[in-house]
């Protein structure tokens, strides 16, 4: 523990020197479990730090499919409308549109080592607080392919660094 928390206060000191150079922007779209719920991740973050090691503040949001079953879409003839259940009435077509939108926020801690991969740890704050490591391996230069995992939260997708 002792030598984890030694690399952690390292690596934060390397990114408070960081100048504005080395810093960017990251994006990042993943196909995750989070929340208790399979669904996507659109994600925008700060990336900054020297040395290899980097932090990353991250906002974001997890869309996926909500539990609203109020509302249904019935095929008449070829033709689909949305119904609500309730009273057999048509609906907007939006209302039949079950996607569900959470926020969330994260922060990483991560070292490169070049041309190989990027290793590291982060916290994901959604419904609860979840910790994860992580890994991303360059495609591109500006381009890798990025993998988190942690109890009861697991993503995999592409990350942009602009």
């Amino acid at each position: 523990m002792k030598t984890f928390t030694i690399a952690i206060i390292s690596a934060l000191t390397a990114c408070a020197a960081a100048t504005p150079a080395s810093a960017q922007l990251v994006l990042e779209a993943n196909g995750a479990r989070a929340d208790g719920e399979w669904g996507g991740e659109l994600g925008a973050g700060y990336s900054f730090g020297a040395g290899g090691f980097r932090l990353t503040p991250a906002a974001g949001v997890f869309l996926y499919q909500g539990d609203n079953d109020r509302y249904y879409e019935d095929g008449n003839g070829g033709n689909t409308r949305c119904r609500d259940s309730r009273n057999g009435q048509y609906a907007k077509s939006s209302n039949c549109d079950n996607t569900a939108v959470k926020p969330y926020g994260r922060v990483e801690a991560t070292y490169s080592i070049p041309l190989a991969a990027t290793i590291g740890a982060g916290v994901r704050i959604g419904d609860d607080v979840r910790p994860y490591g992580t890994v991303a391996l360059p495609l591109a230069p500006t381009l890798s392919l990025k993998g988190n995992a942690g109890p009861h939260y697991f993503a995999l997708g592409l990350r942009v660094g602009l």
